[in-house]
């Protein structure tokens, strides 16, 4: 039998040394070398998520734009998040959806507002009418290689408020329209466990997001709503060289060798919210490339 190389987790896709590059943030996916895959060409859909209706935050690029397709394409409708200053990259990701047959509404939002959190939700119920699965999946991360000394107060509150306090707020305004068999998925970060010292409050609030993702997963239980996390090790997204300081060896220190594309992700996703995992709640799916975590 002969052996298929794509099958290869070691050199499916780009190994380090990658190419140097720097963006401003948000970073754009067009000017990244090599390109993100996000499954475009490669994820097959085999409808486990027919008939529902999704919502993702940070859905315009990177792990949320792979997120949408997939679910796009396994039946789900799709409401996703961008800021402003990201539209064009929404935009792919809304003709994505609409090309596997779904319908899609791309909202610009600030979850670091809470009126926008409830905002959102309202607009996902006045166009599906119910949420089934809510992803909270936007995040913000800036690297101080100087420590706790370089990170600002405003820094600081970004951090947070994207991270932790957009995710609560979103959760909490959701919840009413969650039916029974519902998901709640969040996203960590190996960084909650193995956190890089110039990622201080970056991994502070991945941290966070695993005790709240256990916590909700009892609090709702006998809701028959099911939360669970994902996370993901070393990720090729536009947040990467947007807000790291050189990217030729990023990956390289998973087992694996390399990072991850964001396709790589999707599935856990996908599983999560689909009724193959009715009896998985208040876990974490560790994507790490090897990396251990407890």
């Amino acid at each position: 039998m002969s052996e298929d190389p794509s099958a290869d987790p070691t050199s499916r896709h780009p190994r380090p040394p990658l190419p140097e590059q720097d963006q401003e943030y948000p970073g754009s996916t067009a000017a990244m070398d090599p390109q993100p895959d996000h499954g475009e060409d490669s994820y097959r859909g085999h409808g486990v998520l027919a008939g529902r209706t999704a919502v993702i935050t940070g859905g315009d690029s990177g792990i949320g734009r792979a997120v949408a397709l997939a679910y796009a394409r396994e039946g789900a409708d799709v409401v996703f998040t961008h800021l402003p200053e990201e539209r064009e990259e929404a935009e792919r990701t809304a003709a994505l959806v609409r090309d596997a047959g779904r319908r899609v509404h791309a909202v610009v939002c600030d979850i670091r507002a809470e009126d926008a959190c409830r905002e959102l939700v309202d607009r996902a119920v006045r166009e599906f009418g119910r949420i089934d699965v809510l992803v909270n999946n936007a995040a913000y991360q800036m690297s101080q290689p100087d420590g706790i000394s370089a990170i600002s107060t405003e820094q600081f509150d970004r951090v947070l408020r994207t991270n932790l306090y957009g995710m609560f707020w979103l959760t909490k305004a959701a919840l009413p329209h969650v039916p029974r068999g519902g998901s709640v998925i969040n996203t960590t970060s190996v960084q909650a466990y193995k956190p890089s010292p110039h990622l201080l409050d970056y991994a502070m609030t991945k941290g966070a997001i695993v005790t709240f993702t256990h916590g909700l997963a009892q609090m709702l239980a006998e809701d028959g709503i099911r939360v669970n996390a994902v996370a993901p090790g070393p990720v090729w997204t536009p947040l990467i060289p947007a807000t790291l300081p050189g990217t030729a060896d990023f990956g390289e220190q998973s087992p694996l060798g390399r990072p991850a594309q964001p396709a790589e992700m999707a599935p856990a996703y996908v599983f999560l919210a689909s009724p193959q995992a009715s009896y998985i709640t208040g876990e974490v799916v560790n994507a790490t490339g090897g990396i251990p975590l407890p």
